[in-house]
């Protein structure tokens, strides 16, 4: 499976699940990210541009928690983008529906 098709799995699974279910989730999203830290970086650039996370912001959060593994602040970023783009989908969906 190509690296960006499980990620985009995994944050489409997110959108859908319990809370329990989705930090589950998160947990596997975590750990597919370490290891693309570790063993392929080049495609988690890949995966932080298709997904527009924002590397200003990335950058600010790692400087912030150096403590934090940076794995947990990419996933959350890329869970956190994900949200956004669905909320944007859905209040387009909502004007054309009412238009004002």
């Amino acid at each position: 499976m190509e690296e960006h098709e499980h990620i985009r799995q995994l944050l489409f699974q997110n959108e859908q699940q319990t809370i329990a279910q989705k930090e589950k989730l998160r947990d596997q999203l975590i750990e597919y990210i370490n290891h693309l830290l570790l063993h392929d970086f080049n495609a988690l650039v890949q995966v932080l541009y298709r997904v527009d996370v924002s590397e200003l912001k990335l950058k600010e959060l790692l400087q912030k928690n150096p403590a934090t593994d940076a794995a947990v602040i990419i996933t959350d970023l890329l869970i956190e983008r994900q949200e956004e783009k669905i909320n944007i989908k859905e209040s387009f969906k909502t004007k054309r529906q009412y238009p004002g």
